[in-house]
């Protein structure tokens, strides 16, 4: 019995030891990992809340354009991109009331929108954001700042758009063999077999200026 004593004193001794020279580590990793552990559902908690919360206003921004308050519509949209810019709400928002200002013939603000979103959005939301930005650019007849935009770099399922567009400000430039070979490019970015206005549009461009595709 007294040996079984002496060699859990020798244990007990050994993990004194050892803790004496690791204690303080072990317990600064177990405060890491719970404050990582902390911050981690905290982090979860704050998307989840700013979406709730964005969610709830761009309900409201969608209600302020079914009932044309413009006042209410630049308010709702303001507040999504300065409170919940994280959120894709944000995007969203910036380019609905974009097209609401577009509508009511206010270029400026709907180019403001629209450029906030081809700054801040991500991935689809700032090259569709772009696009339409191009469209009110050319509206404007401001085609150095239309061309500069569809010279940014964006994702290769918008190539075909972002080449007829160029078409199209080449052509409201004068450019029209510019404007041609635009629209060729457009054209051989869209497959051969796909049906639908896209071709068939971008075939009425060639035609108008005499290029056969």
């Amino acid at each position: 019995m007294a040996h079984y004593d002496l060699e859990e004193q020798e244990q007990i001794d050994t993990l004194k030891t050892w803790w004496k020279i690791y204690g303080n580590l072990v317990t600064t990793v177990v405060t890491v990992l719970a404050l990582v552990a902390v911050a981690y559902q905290g982090w979860n908690w704050y998307r989840t809340s700013q979406s709730s919360q964005a969610s709830a206003i761009y309900a409201v921004l969608e209600q302020a354009v079914a009932m044309g308050d413009n006042q209410k519509i630049k308010a709702a949209a303001g507040e999504l991109t300065e409170k919940f810019s994280g959120t894709s709400y944000a995007s969203l928002g910036a380019m609905l009331a974009a097209r609401q200002s577009f509508d009511a013939g206010d270029l400026k603000t709907a180019r403001t929108q629209l450029g906030w979103v081809a700054e801040n959005g991500k991935n689809e939301f700032r090259d569709i954001a772009r696009l339409r930005l191009v469209a009110v650019q050319l509206d404007e007849k401001a085609y150095d700042d239309a061309l500069a935009q569809i010279e940014k770099s964006h994702a290769p399922a918008f190539d075909a758009r972002f080449a007829e567009l160029k078409g199209d400000v080449l052509l409201a430039q004068g450019k029209k063999a510019d404007a041609l070979a635009a629209y060729k490019a457009a054209l051989e970015k869209i497959p051969a077999d796909t049906a639908g206005s896209a071709r068939e549009l971008l075939q009425q461009k060639l035609d108008s200026l005499g290029g056969a595709a």
